[in-house]
C-alpha cells in the first residue's frame, strides 16, 4: 500500500504520478493524517474496471445456473465461438 500526504501530491504532482504508472497500484492521499482520496493511473483504473465487470457477468452467470437456466458445454461454446470468428453467424 502507497500512502502519500496531500502536500506530496500538490508539491510533487510528476513524482506521484511516475509512482501511479511504475507502480500500477492505488495510492492513497491523506490530509491531516486522515485517509482522503485515492489516485491511479488510467491504464490500472481500466484494468480495475475491466475485471470488476468480468466479475459481475461470472456472478450473474453463476446465478443464472444455480437458478436451472440452460447451459452449453464447453465443446459447444467452444465451436459457437468458432463460429462467431469465421463470420459464420
Amino acid at each position: 500500500m502507497i500512502i502519500k500526504s496531500s502536500t506530496m501530491l500538490r508539491n510533487k504532482y510528476n513524482t506521484i504520478s511516475q509512482l501511479a504508472h511504475e507502480k500500477a497500484e492505488p495510492i492513497y492521499i491523506t490530509k491531516n493524517g486522515e485517509g482522503d482520496l485515492v489516485i491511479m493511473s488510467i491504464e490500472a483504473f481500466e484494468r480495475r474496471e475491466a475485471m470488476l465487470d468480468l466479475r459481475e457477468k461470472l456472478l450473474l452467470a453463476e446465478q443464472q445456473r444455480l437458478a436451472g437456466e440452460p447451459t452449453i458445454t464447453l465443446a459447444e461454446a467452444q465451436k459457437r465461438l468458432k463460429e462467431k470468428i469465421h463470420g459464420k453467424i
